[in-house]
């Protein structure tokens, strides 16, 4: 019954979700498809009309806008011929092309004046149509679709001229075979052709990327590309749909320069990408996390469905982050969502299906093998050994209730799993009105088993519901509203226990102990120790969780006061919700069976009595509430052509109640001012003056400011004979501030804490008997009165470079980053000043410093065949400049400051002693003058040998070192392919990590508990023996039970983590649309990926990805990150 009524819950949430978007959806479709708008700021034009004449077109432009047209009577009559035409944000000359391109009229432009005329036949091209050869041909895109107004000249002849007409074709006669033509077609790579002998010459044109990304979104607005001096990487959304992963993040690396990526885990709802933006540059255990925006509005970057996005761009450096000032230091993405396009109503439908497996999985050995390794290591150790008889029986399988060979995670979870992503798109509208609707349904299986004699489920499931709405409406020539509302619906089914703890305690458990469960149905161990039963017996939770997001903004265009001044106004609400419902129960549990009966029953004593029913639960019910509210006021002109000026001004206010007694509040202002001389010369302020309730009053705000400056040396005179070669040369550079107000999750630390407590310290104690201790009153956290922000110091300098007309496109950044004032406790100070907690105060400092590099090539060769080629590189390396350390560290290798944050620390493992190292090996006696180790009671040949570092003569936790390296990676790196041959596609992308090292548990020693936890690997015969005492080999000499010398942290177990993988491949066919032509269909592909298919690295034992500085991981003890293969098809309408 709670099942149901979750399934009811969400049904009625999704259905009034539903609801509220097709209210706003209905009215779409009542619009006339005519009309037509000027945006007099760029003087760009839409034009939506059918069956409409030229005339009528023409007075209304004449009439809305600047123009004037001009034209005799013999013209008159031609422009009555009714015509289709659509255009979006188009200029005034692209519009005519399209317009006049059926009409055989000719048009001339004078400034304002636009003159029409009926073309004569020039002489020339009268004498050609004599003695010319005549050409036809079509000039289609990428894509095979038809380019309409396509201009073709007669090369050093411009007087013999076509345009291809609404299919694309084309005629013109040209007067001999090795004629030039050219194409040229705004949008699109100009193109030659020499006719030789042909007589049809079909083109294929290809899109000119320079002119296409001319708008960038930047902070609080967009920018033209040409003009954007800030470090600001923009990504075409299709990167970002990749693969059928839930979580954005993790297709982030190895795409996107200058963000760092690692997947930690593979479990199905939380397998998000820890990320950072140009590495981490504070030590702090919270705050390191870059500021996201979803239109404008702080939110959660998983909980954007991939095909919502219209574009992604990363902000990086000061220039492009400091408006944001304390929530800017760690960077900055935008996420602008999908809006309708004026036109006719489009539809796309995609689905995905995939078949998901783990990585990679540590291999262990069987029980037999386990045993007999115990047995070998009591022999080395002079002991007796005790398995033999259960090594035979187990080999024999002679009776698996008694004699058990368990592999624990191949018990707990499936060989494979699956995923499924539905999404719905349809936009369209009118100069008046745009829509666009997107949804999602996603469904993921995880690869946790279950009992099948069991009515209820505990394995993975995760069900997800995202549905978002864009609405545009024109209430005025200058008046702009829009309307946004989205969110997600999320159900997620998995057991009651920790599914992290089930995957740990798999890969810990023996294999030789007691069986998942025994023949008769009983269970052994107990529930922690039989990970099977704690996986599959303990009952199930589910928890539901839901978000809506709304967004309104009205922008006013003020041109009646000056051209290019405009207001706008934002509110924005989102509300989340979260609860579970667990079910649990306990199964018996019984001691392991001793034996069997005469009569061949086992013999089994019960433990722990269970419970036959499923319990009743809800927990975890959670929820929080954002309101924001902006004001901007902008302006953008150009003067005399040459200088164009832009600012803006902003006031905005974040409320964000998470269910405290104290909502969090932020408030402030932001400006911008940039002029831009000739197009070619670039100068930006930016500042950021930012308020948080976090602080004393009267330290409440902070001002980030920054400047950057550009010059776009392709557009000097002296660059022009190079034009061919270089079309692109910007060079670019700025420095700033920003700032963190979130102070390692503390909050109002500028107040001190009183707390009662039961613990001894604040407690007074009646009379002399125990048991009269009262709570007292004590001091907390002390106060900090001069608190204030974590500012960051950037500074950045970068190259933009296209070659060869945009067909080699490069940008390469250098920075560097300073942050001081790192709030931290001043651990300098003892424990005898009084103190219960030491003082925290503005201390630290940190230093990040690095490079990137995207290269992007282009190239069309024919017709048929396209080749893109991609590649990425992030370097960011950070070191601690001045932390407060106890005076014990400090000056010594154990220090922090100096080194990266994460760097790895151990023992320098010498090598292994050998028995030239013993004056009396039987005693363990090392030789004078070789270090004495004390870790363990009595060293043998083959334990390892450390470095006296500090030549103390002893070996101690004052020789510990940093060794290798960051855990952390300092490099990523990606590179692809992306190909067209006809209806064909494919791609694939390589992405990988470097300079990142991991220190691998002592746990992972075998023999080390005896046999009584922890499996072993399959390399186990790679270690020392007296039989084999090299030097090169895997584990050193093994001990029945701990050997505290050889499992402490140290080089020996050092491993370097970086690898290769192959991100993602694909293949695609999309159908000819000349198979379509009678259907609705306009356009229908079907594809075929694969995600994380290979990986290359010198770590071999688990996913190297999955490493992180936890114990656990350091075992390879973690749900593993997934592989899969996915098939699907898309349909546009």
């Amino acid at each position: 019954m709670v099942k149901k009524s979750i399934f009811l819950h969400l049904k009625k949430r999704l259905k009034l979700f539903c609801i509220i978007n097709v209210f706003f959806m209905i009215p779409f479709s009542s619009f006339g498809a005519n009309s037509i708008s000027w945006n007099s700021e760029e003087d760009l034009f839409s034009v939506q009309y059918e069956n409409a004449t030229v005339k009528d077109i023409l007075d209304y432009i004449e009439k809305h806008s600047k123009y004037i047209f001009i034209y005799s009577a013999n013209v008159q009559k031609n422009l009555n011929n009714k015509v289709s035409i659509s255009v979006s944000n188009k200029k005034i000359d692209a519009v005519l092309k399209e317009l006049f391109s059926e009409t055989g009229l000719n048009y001339k432009m004078s400034g304002r004046q636009i003159t029409i005329s009926i073309p004569e036949a020039p002489k020339v091209q009268q004498a050609t149509q004599q003695k010319g050869i005549k050409v036809t041909g079509n000039v289609s895109d990428e894509k095979g679709e038809p380019l309409i107004g396509v201009t073709i000249i007669l090369k050093n002849d411009s007087t013999v001229h076509s345009l291809t007409d609404m299919n694309g074709n084309y005629s013109i006669t040209v007067p001999a075979k090795r004629s030039v033509l050219s194409f040229r077609y705004i949008g699109f790579v100009p193109k030659e052709e020499v006719v030789d002998n042909r007589k049809v010459v079909n083109v294929q044109m290809v899109e000119d990327v320079g002119q296409l990304d001319e708008v960038v979104v930047v902070a609080y607005g967009a920018q033209k590309k040409e003009s954007v001096v800030g470090s600001i990487t923009t990504i075409e959304p299709a990167k970002l749909k990749v693969s059928t992963s839930r979580s954005l993040s993790n297709n982030l690396a190895g795409t996107v320069a200058g963000v760092l990526a690692v997947q930690r885990s593979g479990e199905p709802g939380y397998d998000n990408s820890t990320f950072w933006i140009r590495g981490i540059s504070t030590f702090q255990k919270v705050g390191g996390d870059p500021l996201v925006l979803v239109d404008g509005i702080e939110r959660e970057l998983n909980n954007i469905d991939p095909e919502e996005i219209e574009s992604f761009s990363v902000l990086k450096d000061a220039a492009a982050s400091a408006v944001y000032g304390v929530r800017g230091a760690n960077g900055v993405i935008l996420i602008n969502t999908k809006r309708g396009q004026v036109g006719k109503p489009r539809v796309t439908v995609k689905a995905e299906f995939a078949a998901t497996q783990p990585i990679k999985l540590p291999e262990y050995i069987g029980a037999a093998d386990y045993m007999q390794l115990l047995d070998d290591v009591l022999i080395d150790t002079g002991q007796r050994p005790i398995y033999t008889d259960k090594i035979a029986k187990t080999r024999a399988n002679y009776d698996p209730d008694l004699y058990p060979d368990v592999d624990w995670v191949d018990a707990v979870s499936k060989d494979h799993a699956s995923n499924q992503r539905v999404t719905v798109d349809i936009s369209g509208g009118t100069e008046i009105l745009r829509y666009s609707f997107v949804a999602a349904v996603y469904n993921e299986r995880g690869i946790l088993e279950r009992d099948k004699k069991r009515e209820w489920d505990p394995s993975i499931k995760l069900q997800r519901y995202n549905v978002r709405s864009n609405v545009d409406l024109k209430l005025s020539p200058t008046t702009q509203l829009r309307f946004n509302i989205g969110g997600y619906l999320q159900d997620r089914n998995s057991t009651t226990q920790s599914v992290s703890e089930i995957f740990n305690r798999a890969f810990r458990s023996v294999p030789f102990q007691f069986p998942a469960q025994y023949s008769t149905g009983q269970i052994a161990g107990t529930e922690e120790s039989n990970v099977w039963a704690m996986a599959t017996q303990m009952g199930y939770q589910r928890t539901s969780a839901s978000k809506i997001e709304t967004l309104f903004s009205l922008e006013q265009d003020l041109k009646f006061i000056t051209p290019g001044l405009k207001v706008k106004g934002v509110f924005s609400f989102d509300r989340y919700s979260t609860g579970t419902v667990k079910r649990s129960t306990k199964p018996d549990i019984y001691n392991a069976a001793s034996g069997r009966t005469e009569e061949g029953e086992l013999m089994l004593t019960k433990k722990e009595n269970g419970s036959n029913t499923l319990g009743h639960e809800s927990t975890g019910t959670y929820g929080t509430k954002s309101l924001y509210m902006e004001a901007t006021l902008s302006y953008d002109h150009t003067f005399a052509e040459k200088h164009a000026v832009s600012g803006m001004l902003l006031f905005n206010r974040r409320h964000f109640d998470k269910g405290e007694k104290l909502p969090y509040r932020t408030q402030g202002m932001a400006g911008r001012a940039s002029y831009t001389y000739s197009g070619k010369y670039i100068g930006e302020f930016n500042f950021g003056y930012n308020g948080s309730e976090n602080f004393a009053k009267g330290k409440r705000y902070g001002f980030f400011p920054s400047g950057a400056i550009g010059w776009i040396v392709s557009e000097e005179s002296f660059m022009q004979p190079l034009r061919r070669t270089i079309s692109k040369l910007k060079l670019r550079a700025s420095y700033g501030q920003t700032g963190n107000a979130t102070l390692n999750g503390r909050r109002f630390a500028y107040l001190s804490t009183i707390n009662d407590s039961w613990n001894d310290l604040k407690q007074y104690n009646w009379g002399t008997e125990s048991g009269y201790n009262r709570n007292g009153m004590a001091e907390g956290e002390f106060a900090v009165p001069n608190l204030t922000w974590e500012v960051v110091n950037k500074a950045n300098v970068g190259l933009e470079l296209g070659l060869f007309n945009g067909m080699v496109d490069l940008q390469f950044d250098l920075f560097d980053e300073r942050r001081h004032n790192i709030f931290m406790p001043r651990e300098s100070i003892p424990i005898t000043a009084g103190f219960i907690k030491q003082p925290w105060d503005n201390y630290g400092k940190m230093k990040n410093q690095g490079a990137e590099v995207t290269l992007n090539i282009n190239k069309q060769f024919n017709k048929n065949l396209f080749v893109s080629l991609m590649g990425t590189l992030t370097y960011a390396h950070n070191e601690i400049t001045e932390k407060d350390e106890p005076a014990a560290v400090v000056g010594t290798n154990r220090a922090e400051t100096g080194y990266p944050t994460g760097q790895n620390r151990g023992y320098i493992a010498e090598r292994l002693f050998t028995n030239d190292d013993f004056a009396d090996v039987a005693a363990g006696t090392l030789k004078e003058g070789i270090p004495a180790q004390t870790f363990t009671a009595k060293l043998r040949p083959g334990d390892i040998k450390y470095v006296d570092v500090n030549q103390d003569g002893k070996i101690d936790a004052f020789d510990v070192s940093p060794i290798g390296g960051p855990i952390n990676p300092e490099i990523v790196y990606g590179f692809g392919l992306n190909m067209k041959w006809k209806d064909l596609d494919f791609g694939v992308l390589f992405q990988g990590i470097g300079r990142t090292w991991n220190v691998l548990s002592g746990n992972i020693i075998p023999a080390s508990n005896k046999g009584t936890t922890y499996n072993i690997f399959t390399n186990y015969q790679d270690r020392w023996t007296v039989d084999n005492p090299s030097q090169d080999v895997f584990y050193p000499r093994l001990d029945y039970g701990t050997n505290a010398n050889n499992s402490q942290s140290s080089t020996w177990w050092l491993r370097n983590m970086s690898f290769l993988r192959m991100k993602n491949i694909e293949l695609g066919y999309s159908f000819p649309k000349r198979w379509m032509q009678n259907m609705l269909i306009s356009g229908a592909r079907i594809f075929v990926r694969g995600s994380n298919l290979l990986t290359f690295s010198k770590f071999d034992l688990w996913d190297p990805e999955v490493t992180s500085d936890s114990g656990v991981s350091r075992t390879g003890a973690v749900y593993p990150a997934m592989k899969s293969i996915s098939a699907g098809f898309e349909i546009k309408f």
